[in-house]
């Protein structure tokens, strides 16, 4: 009976420690804040295990919010680079910041077609984020346009234009764009006053996501880089595909279709795809390792979000090349079509919209101080063979007094000999969403590719680093005193042995490396083994040219000679 006993006993603490949570969920928990949309913060606590999903749960319940495959959660580390949090993952080991965690909601995805979207909850967020872009300078529009979103943002936060209760100038308390003309405000009066009369804050706010969408810049997250001629420019990933800004123009748009990879190595970020029919690499580089990975993650996620039809299509992808895979990612959330048919499905009771009031809007005028970074000069027109890529684009917002008046001016003979740009500013958009922000003290975009001789000469007035210098001399001076030994006649043998040794060495293992690859290409070449791993690499880009350009052709010849060989020895 003891015996008994003492089994059910030790059966009991294993079913309780199997139910129980692990050791480091019991540990102390964690503060986190979630700034968002509005500029509200709400907090939670989190375990050590927990995952990110729990946090974008948390805040999307406390909006009651249905449509989150939009939205995201995004960090900073202490590096100053920003960071998807991944929901697949725990935060702690995400987060490389002191706690407590910060971190924001934002618009992640932004749709393709807004009239799609479900409800006015998720439209409302969206319209926040739309005016956070336009505010720092991500959103791009002509000057009509940009009249016409100002006025809807003043017409849903506002209401219908009173007489009685609006000064002539209502509009200098709404700080809508980076900088903002007496003129632009005078047009932005004149439809609120006129054309959206009447128009509710759901029905304004949608008014300004149909314009938006069509605009070029619409859900650009620019992420600062150089091209292989050292030029500043500006990445983005949107619903329509891949594109590249340089000062006021849009150099680049490869559709989603036409991208077939992205791959990284180190600070350079590659782009294979196929335009007019011919394969296109392009190139740039990054001030970073971690900016450069940051860029690539994003890429991948966009490409699978909106060029996937099912979640079920998208493939583990590898940042490096064929035999030596670097970091493999993978998206795992739903795509565009999956997120549409959803909301489609979507029956209850609208949740009720909480909008901010005026004072709390990221509009009015408390935040009228902010300042861009990166003024870049406008760069010279596109050639020609760029014309159908970069569209009829006019020009941006704007300017102060004459400036205003000139720069219309030239929209309007921009506008007939079919202008490339689609601003006559350089694109700046804000540090706050720049993947590696800088300060304009600190020199804007500039500064994060510095040359290295600047940075040595800073360092070199660094005491500490005086020393460190001096250090390094002696071990220097250490080091050439012993080649010098080494350089007597007695070494020369002991040289030369060793040489000879090392090559023996290197052709030892070449041959070992060539004899375990040699039939792994065999393989990859000849056989139709049905294998996850040999599928993947026969389906990149480079080992399909190699393929079809080198091995096939090699095949041919040697099998002809072969061929040839047979006859001869048969004919004799």
């Amino acid at each position: 009976t003891t015996a008994c006993n003492c089994r059910t006993t030790k059966c009991s603490y294993m079913m309780l420690r199997l139910r129980s949570p692990s050791v480091s969920s019991l540990g102390p928990e964690l503060r986190c804040t979630v700034r968002l949309l509005d500029d509200s913060e709400i907090s939670c606590s989190i375990q050590r295990d927990t995952k990110g999903q729990f946090l974008l749960d948390h805040v999307c319940n406390h909006y009651s919010l249905l449509e989150k495959d939009y939205f995201g959660i995004r960090y900073v580390d202490p590096e100053k680079q920003r960071h998807w949090l991944d929901p697949s993952k725990p935060v702690v080991k995400q987060m490389k910041c002191q706690q407590p965690y910060t971190m924001c909601f934002r618009v992640k995805f932004y749709p393709q077609e807004p009239i799609k979207i479900r409800e006015e909850l998720t439209r409302y967020l969206l319209y926040l984020q739309l005016k956070r872009d336009l505010y720092h300078g991500r959103l791009l529009c002509p000057f009509a346009d940009a009249a016409y979103l100002g006025a809807c943002i003043v017409q849903a936060e506002l209401g219908d234009y009173d007489a009685d209760e609006h000064p002539a100038d209502y509009i200098s308390d709404f700080k809508l764009f980076p900088k903002q003309s007496l003129k632009l405000e005078r047009k932005i009066m004149e439809i609120h006053q006129n054309e959206l009369r009447g128009q509710s804050p759901a029905l304004a706010e949608l008014n300004l996501l149909q314009r938006a969408h069509t605009l070029d810049t619409y859900g650009v997250d620019p992420h600062p880089c150089k091209d292989f001629t050292g030029t500043t420019a500006f990445l983005g990933f949107t619903a329509r595909g891949f594109m590249v800004f340089q000062g006021n123009k849009r150099i680049h748009l490869l559709k989603w279709a036409d991208v077939s990879k992205f791959k990284f190595e180190g600070k350079t970020f590659y782009v294979i795809g196929v335009q007019r029919e011919k394969k296109l690499v392009l190139t740039f580089h990054t001030s970073t390792p971690a900016a450069c990975k940051h860029l690539w993650k994003c890429g991948v996620e966009n490409q699978a979000f909106y060029k996937c039809a099912k979640s079920s299509q998208i493939k583990t992808v590898s940042s490096s090349s064929i035999f030596f895979k670097g970091t493999r990612f993978r998206y795992s959330g739903r795509v565009a079509k999956e997120v549409i048919e959803a909301s489609s499905k979507i029956q209850r009771d609208p949740p009720v919209v909480h909008r901010s009031q005026l004072g709390q809007s990221r509009s009015y005028n408390s935040l009228s101080h902010k300042q861009l970074i990166m003024n870049m000069e406008p760069l010279l027109p596109a050639l020609n063979n760029h014309v159908h890529e970069l569209g009829e684009e006019e020009s941006a917002i704007t300017g102060t007094g004459a400036e205003v008046e000139r720069r219309e001016q030239e929209v309007e003979e921009g506008e007939e000999m079919g202008s490339l740009t689609i601003s006559d500013m350089a694109y700046s958009p804000c540090a706050s969403m720049l993947p590696t922000p800088v300060e304009e003290g600190q020199g804007g975009v500039d500064f994060l590719f510095q040359s290295p001789g600047r940075l040595l000469k800073e360092l070199h007035a660094d005491p500490e680093m005086q020393a460190e210098l001096q250090a390094e001399r002696e071990r220097e001076l250490a080091r050439e005193a012993l080649r010098q030994s080494l350089c007597s006649p007695s070494s020369g043998r002991q040289q030369l042995g060793a040489c000879i040794r090392s090559a023996a060495r290197l052709v030892a293992a070449a041959t070992v490396i060539l004899l375990i690859l040699l039939p792994l290409l065999l393989v990859l070449l000849e056989s139709d083994l049905d294998v996850s791993f040999l599928q993947d690499i026969r389906q990149t880009p480079e080992f399909e040219q190699f393929h079809y350009e080198y091995y096939c052709p090699l095949r041919r010849w040697f099998l002809c000679k072969l061929e040839l060989l047979m006859e001869q020895l048969w004919g004799d």
